[in-house]
């Protein structure tokens, strides 16, 4: 977990840091679990044009790990901009 958020449970018990920390590491899986859905739903609706055989063809193989790749890419990218931004976002104290 960030220490950026652990920091802001300083002012809470002990069972309550456990309770926010264990929701938060659930939110994150669940985010994570969310983009790693719409990453496989998206590249396969997108790369996947015939159903003829067990395994991808070489376009659909070479489209898929395309796709993955870029939505990964920018997925990072939307990752480090919104952590600039944080930065910069002035702390209410």
């Amino acid at each position: 977990m960030d220490a950026n958020m652990m920091a802001g449970l300083d002012g809470l018990p002990e069972e309550d840091k456990a309770q926010m920390s264990s929701m938060i590491e659930q939110l994150q899986l669940r985010d994570s679990l969310r983009m790693y859905n719409s990453l496989v739903e998206r590249c396969f609706v997108d790369c996947v044009d015939s159903f003829t055989r067990k395994s991808l063809q070489k376009q659909e193989e070479t489209c898929v790990m395309r796709c993955a790749e870029k939505f990964l890419k920018h997925t990072m990218r939307v990752g480090m901009r919104f952590a600039e931004l944080n930065q910069n976002a002035p702390t209410q104290d």
